[in-house]
């Protein structure tokens, strides 16, 4: 008697030739080139990197890895958030928190409290700034308190099945909730203000040219690493699992396998990935304030993620650039209109471009192979003609997203 055996696809390379070509370019431009350009071509050169080009580029890199964090949970686990802007700011807090204490007494009221702990007659800083004076101890809270959250939050949410449309909702109004609690002058956050006015990191002026292409390169180098990162947990067994999640949820539970683990794993490090994009998105920016939670902030992860093309990787860091591109240009040149543009584009890409800019291209690639497949098939059909029949193998139908069912025995 036989044993059934499931055939699990063959894992592919982390990347094709032309991927590591690209990754390379990419990480020698953050590196190397925008430096150079920033630091040593003259201002007055075409070529010249301005301070703001290198503090918007920094910025929109911070916001490509919430997209890329947004792609996980939801391209490829089918887990629509919209309160990864909850993370963002949770991150952001943390490192502002630090860069608060850095102040010292160059602060307005030359105290070693906060100015607006001064300003609000604070005698001692509260419990939860405890270790906000550590920048090791900062490195910790960055990854630990958006991952805690999310995991509590995660653990009952999908413990309960809670998911679709009703996730959404939950996720938005826990994001509400905590910005109110934010705004809220008791509670140590700097009330609506938030934190701002940084003036040191690890003791070495935060304003420096020389620091800010630091920080510039810092995210870059963290943006590289996220994608590599998902792109390896995708190409495993964990990430064919989720795509399966994803695709029948049901059907997985039937082989074998428990949803819960795999939706609050991905859950947690999508929500980790928020909070490290939000610890540099600070400093590079100079403030952080409650208005970071709102619901559009987080909408507009999931409209980046949309527009780039989902379950790609790839789409969402596209997508991030070219609406944060977009909105910085329309923000300046048509303040009143960007509104109604980012809606207009959220609809028509729902609409006409479901795949996303990636998947419009992948579509004109394949156009493009066409008329080269018809020739190939062509030849194939005038070598059977002629009693020449080429071989041919039909393909055995892979398992249910590559997940081999428990106890399947080869």
């Amino acid at each position: 008697m036989s044993n059934s055996a499931a055939v699990l696809p063959s894992k592919g390379p982390l990347l094709s030739g032309k991927g590591w070509t690209v990754f390379f370019v990419a990480l020698i431009a953050v590196c190397a080139l925008a430096p150079v350009l920033n630091i040593m071509v003259p201002a007055g050169s075409a070529l010249h990197m301005s301070d703001y080009a290198v503090a918007l580029v920094g910025k929109i890199m911070c916001y490509a890895i919430c997209a890329l964090a947004m792609d996980l949970i939801w391209g490829y686990t089918g887990i629509l958030s919209l309160g990864h802007g909850m993370f963002f700011a949770l991150g952001g807090y943390m490192m502002g928190m630090y860069l608060m204490r850095q102040i010292g007494r160059d602060g307005n009221y030359k105290s070693d409290l906060p100015d607006f702990m001064v300003f609000l007659d604070w005698k001692t800083l509260p419990w939860h700034w405890t270790f906000s004076d550590s920048f090791v101890a900062t490195l910790v809270l960055i990854v630990a308190v958006p991952g805690l959250i999310a995991f509590v939050f995660g653990f009952f949410a999908f413990r309960s099945r809670i998911k679709g449309v009703y996730f959404s909702i939950i996720t938005q109004a826990m994001t509400f909730a905590a910005m109110l609690l934010f705004f809220r002058n008791e509670t140590g956050f700097g009330g609506n203000n938030g934190f701002t006015d940084f003036k040191r990191i690890l003791g070495i002026p935060i304003q420096t040219q020389e620091m800010r292409m630091t920080l510039f390169a810092l995210t870059g180098l963290t943006l590289l690493g996220f994608f590599l990162f998902s792109k390896w947990l995708i190409g495993s067994k964990f990430g064919r699992v989720l795509q399966a999640i994803r695709d029948a949820e049901t059907r997985v539970m039937f082989s074998g396998y428990n949803p819960l683990g795999y939706k609050l794993t991905i859950w947690v490090i999508s929500a980790i990935m928020c909070g490290v994009a939000g610890a540099l998105y600070v400093p590079q920016v100079g403030i952080i304030n409650p208005g970071e939670m709102s619901a559009a902030n987080s909408i507009e992860i999931a409209i980046w993620a949309a527009v780039g093309g989902r379950a790609t990787l790839i789409g969402p860091i596209i997508g991030a650039f070219i609406v944060n591109g977009a909105k910085s240009w329309l923000t300046v040149a048509y303040p009143e209109y960007w509104l109604y543009f980012l809606g207009a584009l959220f609809i028509a890409v729902t609409l006409f471009l479901p795949d996303g800019i990636v998947g419009l291209v992948r579509k004109w690639m394949a156009r493009a192979k066409a008329p080269s497949e018809g020739r190939r098939e062509a030849r194939r059909s005038m070598a059977v003609e002629q009693g020449v029949e080429p071989a041919a193998v039909a393909p055995t139908p892979p398992p249910l997203a590559g997940v081999e069912p428990k106890g399947a025995r080869a």
